[in-house]
């Protein structure tokens, strides 16, 4: 995934960006960036892999090292950013968080022709260079970034910090993620996530609509770009990903969960699925709300019958190769025996991916004296692989539990299936939550619908991308 942050104002922004993108660092593991503009020393950069130590750590000695009145900042799964470039247009500062799915379409179309430097095999190529060498093929920053916007297949959201000290920011053309402006007395700043400006002391002034591009100075925003009438912003954000007290849309995530933890329980107790649980409990950590509102609903008691050892082992420092991920999710995992031996626990995740690490979560507790474990998944089963975004590891439509579920019960022919499998009151869907509970020792397993998640979310089901539950674009 990725986030980003970006300050204009009167005074030296140097705290406020580094505090801001720090606040982003749940979004982003591999590095992170900061382009600072000075009138007098002009555009400066740092850019840091995260390997080994978060990014207040790796960016401690921005504060002796850089100086500015306007900036933005990256953290990032991907690509290193932000890029300085030099064009026609200026020099710049760009950072863009999204996905790029056509790169050889767009290399091969426009930027050779223009040659544009450093775009020669456009599949190893920084999504932020390829964006600004689209943009760079237009008179200016506006135009360009509508054609970059038309062109791009997938995401791109982008934040550019120009030699004059504004900031142009640019939500991408369907709002698949937010873009949030806040205000102070001395300017504006510009947000993945709301609650990391209010800790700086800004208010609330607007979430830009999809498509929008505005410039920004510490003295006013100007509206280069009306937003377009489409929306999809990523349902994800809300169950997942997003910051528990953040916004997106004027609804809170926190919120959303614990709404959708009741929409769960209440479809549990309908069918009779409460009975004999001593316990509610969540995937630590974003799949604990889901669990508290299913608890609260229900009546049945929360409770963490274990907890995460975080202090040095934090998400953000999980390493790439599998195996190891598995052996420190598992390190990470320290029980309460009083509160698993004997007992019969329901657990609530955001999710179900691949299922790798709930496999162990499971065997942990059995291993514990666990009389039963059952699963529910605060999200409807996932059957597409995001094309959008970069927020899961998986790669490939086989690398979902359901899909490989699925093709054992009955092969590729089950894929013409998939909302049948989706649907847990049809036979398909009854069998993959069956066999799904064979292969991990559940001893039930339900998913959310689409219906109650939309319904928990509460903003206008058109306007939400639910494409990897109903591959729907």
């Amino acid at each position: 995934m990725g986030a980003y942050f970006g300050v204009a104002s009167k005074k030296d922004c140097l705290s406020d960006i580094f505090f801001g993108t720090d606040y982003h660092s749940h979004l982003g593991t591999k590095s992170a960036g900061i382009a600072v503009y000075d009138q007098e020393v002009g555009l400066q950069r740092k850019i840091h892999n995260l390997g080994g130590a978060p990014f207040r750590v790796k960016f401690e000695h921005v504060f002796t090292d850089m100086k500015g009145t306007a900036a933005i900042g990256c953290i990032s799964d991907e690509d290193p950013e932000p890029l300085v470039i030099r064009s026609h247009l200026g020099i710049y500062a760009i950072l863009v968080i999204g996905v790029i799915s056509n790169v050889d379409e767009i290399v091969q179309k426009y930027l050779d022709q223009r040659g544009h430097l450093g775009v020669a095999n456009g599949a190893s190529q920084n999504i932020a260079e390829i964006t600004s060498a689209i943009i760079d093929q237009k008179d200016s920053f506006t135009e360009g970034i509508r054609f970059a916007q038309k062109e791009i297949k997938g995401t791109a959201t982008i934040l550019i910090l120009k030699e004059d000290g504004k900031i142009i920011a640019a939500r991408d053309k369907v709002g698949r993620l937010p873009v949030l402006v806040g205000k102070n007395e001395d300017g504006y700043c510009v947000s993945f996530e709301s609650f990391a400006y209010q800790k700086l002391g800004y208010l609330d002034y607007m979430e830009l609509g999809p498509g929008e591009i505005v410039e920004i100075s510490p003295d006013e925003i100007v509206q280069l770009a009306e937003p377009g009438d489409k929306m999809r912003i990523c349902s994800f954000l809300w169950t997942y990903y997003g910051y528990p007290t953040s916004s997106y849309e004027g609804k809170n995530v926190e919120i959303m969960r614990c709404d959708n933890g009741v929409l769960l329980a209440e479809n549990d107790m309908k069918n009779g699925k409460c009975e004999g649980i001593d316990y509610i409990a969540g995937v630590p950590d974003s799949g604990t709300p889901h669990a508290i509102g299913y608890a609260n609903k229900s009546g049945i008691p929360f409770a963490r019958p274990y907890i995460k050892y975080t202090p040095t082992w934090s998400r953000s420092f999980m390493p790439d190769i599998q195996r190891d991920r598995d052996k420190i999710a598992k390190m990470k995992q320290v029980p309460v025996r009083e509160l698993i031996e004997g007992k019969s626990l329901l657990f609530v995740d955001d999710s179900i991916v691949r299922g790798t690490q709930l496999k162990e979560t499971v065997d942990f507790l059995y291993s514990h004296g666990a009389k039963a474990v059952h699963m529910r998944s605060a999200c409807p089963p996932i059957m597409f692989g995001c094309k959008y975004l970069n927020f899961s590891r998986a790669t490939s439509d086989m690398e979902l539990i359901t899909r490989r579920t699925i093709k054992d019960l009955e092969g590729e022919e089950g894929f013409k299936h998939l909302d049948e499998y989706s649907d847990g009151n049809t036979e398909r869907g009854k069998k993959l939550r069956k066999s799904i509970c064979d292969k991990f020792g559940f001893s039930s397993l339900e998913f959310q619908s689409l219906e109650n998640l939309e319904k928990a979310i509460g903003i206008d089901k058109c306007k939400l991308c639910t494409y990897c539950w109903n591959g729907k674009e």
